[in-house]
């Protein structure tokens, strides 16, 4: 089953062909950093009149780029929650306008589960069940994966996401938008042990998650010591931030007797993360996946991953259009196959 794949939850639109039986077989990826770095964040309207004038000629160009023609697309998945609702209805409207035009099926996808399975794009594909961290600028959950469909919520951040208080924190550093990766890199600078930094909520029992302490512990170190290098800085708040996601996983993973942990969404890119994460989880015999860098941030592939097992378990979406911009992971159904 051959199926095209539209992302337009905030501000990447994304586009991809995936066969069920070959793989992966083209996408691509628009970002609107620049569109928004004027405005230091997502502007909802401009986001959405910038997905509306992508999304055809992307579509065209994934097309022609896998060699096919529309008539060999057997089905058309997009992301229909959660996100921002404009941008979520112009790829939903596009979607189902092509899926109607086409005489296939479409079905709307939920853009965490993407994200959930966006290793399975990977010739290593992890084995279920597994504990997924799904870290990026809007979340930060953790969820016990039994297979497509089968999520539970085990944690979750109470106030703001990690990416959240990466973007907060360097944006106070005068760093460019969006501040996360840049961030990152100037921690390379850095000596992560130069501040003492808060772990927030280890001292607590369960998996949830605090940043906002954190982000505001960073910034009045910032503000009380002029002699503070930024490097230092950022270096310290990143471990903070790394210490923190993975002592969390560790603890779910141990809860759920899991020895298998995914991590994903933007966050997910972050070099420190995956070091540690890789050498924190195998010092206890566990595996670690991850999607390719270019995978972490919003992307049509795993939307089209994600909508070709649906489509394949015998789900599509009544010709009505509907869209989630509040939308529970633990509300999906589970599908039948559990593989790619």
């Amino acid at each position: 089953m051959v199926v095209l794949g539209i992302e337009s939850s905030c501000d990447e639109t994304g586009v991809a062909l995936y066969d069920s039986d070959r793989g992966l077989l083209a996408h691509e990826i628009h970002s609107q950093i620049d569109l928004h770095a004027l405005y230091g964040g997502v502007v909802p309207e401009l986001a959405s009149r910038d997905h509306i004038r992508r999304l055809v000629p992307l579509t065209k160009q994934i097309v022609r780029k896998a060699g096919l023609t529309q008539q060999q697309i057997d089905g058309v998945a997009f992301t229909s929650g959660p996100g921002l609702a404009g941008a979520l209805l112009t790829g939903a409207l596009m979607a189902r306008s092509l899926a109607f035009s086409m005489g296939c099926p479409a079905i709307g996808v939920h853009h965490m589960e993407g994200h959930l399975l966006a290793p399975m794009l990977e010739e290593q594909v992890p084995p279920f069940p597994f504990v997924c961290l799904l870290v990026s600028g809007g979340h930060t959950l953790l969820v016990r994966v039994d297979g497509v469909g089968q999520y539970r919520v085990l944690g979750e951040s109470v106030d703001d996401a990690a990416g959240e208080a990466f973007d907060k924190t360097a944006k106070v550093l005068g760093l460019p938008y969006p501040g996360g990766p840049h961030l990152a890199k100037l921690a390379l600078e850095g000596d992560s042990q130069a501040v003492t930094l808060p772990r927030p909520m280890l001292n607590r029992p369960g998996l949830d998650f605090s940043f906002s302490g954190l982000k505001t512990a960073a910034i009045t170190e910032l503000r009380n010591n002029t002699s503070l290098k930024k490097a230092d800085l950022a270096a310290s708040f990143e471990c903070a931030v790394v210490d923190t996601l993975l002592a969390k996983c560790q603890r779910a993973l141990k809860q759920e007797n899991v020895k298998t942990l995914v991590i994903s969404g933007g966050v997910g890119a972050n070099q420190r993360l995956r070091e540690q994460a890789k050498a924190t989880i195998g010092k206890t015999g566990g595996q670690v996946f991850y999607p390719r860098l270019e995978f972490c941030t919003d992307n049509g592939a795993m939307i089209a991953l994600a909508g070709a097992l649906r489509l394949q378990g015998g789900e599509k979406d009544d010709l009505p259009l509907d869209i989630k911009p509040r939308w529970s992971l633990e509300s999906l159904s589970a599908v039948p196959k559990t593989g790619p």
